[in-house]
């Protein structure tokens, strides 16, 4: 054999041992463990948790049609401006809130009366652990209004939280439409209003959510159903942001025997966002902050 024909065999088997070992490679790269997806797991408990009672996949299925529950997790923060205001007070702020952590922060725009609120300059957080506004002078609950606006503006999606009971009710009409109805309460120690009950309005045909009836109890643990009024609250002027589809007009109304009663106030939400960044020094209480202790009387 002369020296090409052998130099050529040896090109070719050390091409065989190279393709070999890259072969053996990528065999071994597909049987390690690949990196767990967060979103994916929870995604798959709240699946999971929502759908073993029949509340739950009412549930499911208003939050699918406001985007889906993965939209929802990959969705890292909530920001927005609220206006929310009856005949005798008012509150305007610009939030931005972390989705995974539930902490906010406000710049608070306006506060008191319509139809001539004070323009002010204030800040209002929750961080977790404490709720607290500056300067400690704003006449406001940070306690309570802390959290109201994050709280209202993402029903169905936080109705998905642990320790959140789900109990499907007979279907009703709300404005001569069918509604599916469900039934939300929560478990002893979850948040400060435990004690609250939601009643959803699901379209019937269209999953969306219409309006809730709801009860608030701040700070007075697990009053009995006798002891508590409701109102119903419309959700309205739906706009898809980010991948959520989520109400910009709410209204709000006295609701007693079945019946709808006079306006009692109106909110809105405008600039909202749900990618942006969160700002971790806005948790910190500045000097002359006023920590609001719980439990407190709702302003």
């Amino acid at each position: 054999m002369t020296a090409k024909p052998r130099l050529l065999v040896q090109v070719l088997t050390d091409a065989m041992r190279f393709l070999s070992t890259l072969c053996f490679m990528a065999l071994m790269a597909g049987c390690q463990p690949q990196p767990a997806d967060p979103a994916a797991t929870e995604e798959e408990a709240i699946q999971e948790r929502l759908m073993a009672t029949d509340g739950g996949r009412i549930l499911l299925r208003a939050i699918d049609a406001a985007g889906g529950i993965r939209a929802w997790l990959e969705a890292p923060t909530s920001a927005y401006t609220w206006e929310y205001g009856g005949e005798n007070f008012l509150v305007k702020s610009h939030l931005v809130a972390s989705n995974r952590r539930r902490v906010i922060y406000h710049d608070l725009l306006a506060l008191g009366s319509r139809p001539e609120p004070k323009p002010l300059t204030a800040q209002m957080a929750w961080d977790g652990a404490n709720a607290w506004v500056y300067p400690d002078t704003t006449q406001i609950n940070p306690r309570f209004w802390a959290t109201t606006a994050y709280y209202f503006q993402s029903i169905p999606f936080v109705l998905a939280d642990p320790g959140i009971r789900t109990d499907e009710l007979p279907n009703d009409t709300l404005d001569g439409t069918v509604h599916q109805m469900v039934r939300i309460t929560y478990d002893d120690g979850v948040g400060d209003s435990y004690g609250d009950r939601y009643t959803l309005y699901v379209h019937a045909e269209t999953g969306r959510l219409s309006a809730i009836r709801y009860s608030a109890t701040f700070g007075r643990g697990r009053p009995t159903p006798d002891q508590m009024t409701e109102t119903l609250m419309y959700y309205l002027d739906y706009i898809t942001v980010d991948g959520l589809t989520v109400p910009t007009r709410f209204e709000s109304y006295a609701y007693s025997n079945g019946q709808k009663g006079e306006l009692r106030g109106t909110a809105s939400a405008s600039d909202i966002s749900f990618r942006a960044p969160f700002d971790e020094s806005r948790l910190v209480m500045p000097e002359g902050g006023r920590v609001q202790t719980f439990p407190a009387v709702s302003e």
